[in-house]
């Protein structure tokens, strides 16, 4: 999982800083006022502080290094709750034991559903996320060919892996979890036989709200051209959870509220369960790995913060 999402990530930092910004500030901005709110007024005005989360892989480098120190500095920053991307070379009990020292619990998990679908290995993910006592397994990413950049836009494959979602939640399902898929840019590119849907009109039709919700990458949803205000309408009530990242004019990344997305608007639409703080190159050179401490800083008092009234 581990040197699967390293992949990922060199992929994305590559192809994130040769592009464009996708539409302007103002686009990120700008918008009509909100909608409604998944707990009908829970924590209205704020994000509730209880949701804030950080993806562990933000911190790779020094959770390689010092898994307990760096777990007690997201602590003493205020985080209780993170989302895990693999158990930084521990057994699971280990990683839970080091969790439970600072006080910090793996409310989620980034846990690839096998491919082909395999019952016997996705059972054990599923017990890996009980140990930690978590609520959410979330798939990270499918459809790209990391050593080659090829992206899958053939409406089949998409209609396939709908139906592994739909199983693998079924079955987090009965063992008490929910299972989320987390986007990309790519999921909104336009299928190549059939252009008038993207594979992410696939996921939405095809699986089955009641086994499969939808963690929504804010950053990477602008960079898919799609605002998220209007994804979030669209599926309204499908989304639990937000990866809370920034997009710079560069078109590559910045801690949360340094950057052009308007997540108050985003925010005003629908509160979630779960307020995720991520960067993808935090510890990517130029910046070097005490940078993602700050990122994990400034992205827990950005949410702490924001006050949700205009």
């Amino acid at each position: 999982m581990a040197s699967t999402q390293m992949n990922r990530r060199r992929f994305l930092t590559t192809t994130t800083a040769a592009a464009a910004v996708v539409g302007a500030p103002g686009a990120l901005a700008s918008g009509a006022a909100a909608h409604g709110d998944e707990d009908h007024g829970h924590g209205r005005g704020r994000v509730p502080r209880e949701r804030i989360s950080i993806q562990l892989y933000t911190l790779r480098d020094q959770l390689a290094i010092d898994l307990e120190g760096t777990l007690q500095a997201l602590a003493d920053i205020g985080y209780r709750r993170v989302e895990h991307a693999g158990f930084v070379g521990r057994t699971v009990t280990e990683f839970k034991a080091a969790l439970d020292a600072a006080g910090i619990t793996a409310t989620s998990g980034h846990v690839q559903i096998p491919q082909p679908f395999d019952a016997a290995a996705w059972d054990a993910s599923l017990q890996d996320a009980l140990t930690l006592e978590s609520r959410y397994i979330v798939h990270p990413f499918f459809g790209i060919n990391f050593g080659t950049g090829e992206v899958v836009r053939d409406s089949a494959t998409w209609v396939a892996f709908a139906h592994d979602l739909n199983r693998a939640g079924r079955a987090a399902r009965r063992v008490g979890l929910r299972l989320g898929y987390h986007n990309h840019n790519w999921e909104f590119f336009r299928l190549t036989d059939d252009p008038s849907m993207t594979a992410f009109d696939v996921l939405v039709e095809e699986t089955d709200p009641r086994y499969v919700h939808f963690e929504l990458d804010l950053f990477w949803s602008w960079r898919g051209a799609h605002d998220p205000v209007d994804i979030l309408r669209r599926i309204d009530g499908r989304v639990r959870q937000y990866h809370v990242k920034d997009l710079n004019q560069g078109g590559t990344f910045a801690d949360p509220g340094e950057g052009l997305i308007d997540f108050v608007r985003i925010f005003r639409t629908q509160q979630v369960k779960e307020y995720i703080v991520e960067r993808d190159d935090a510890g990517s050179p130029p910046r070097v790995p005490a940078d993602a401490l700050e990122t994990a800083s400034v992205g827990y008092e950005f949410l702490a913060n924001l006050s949700l009234r205009r």
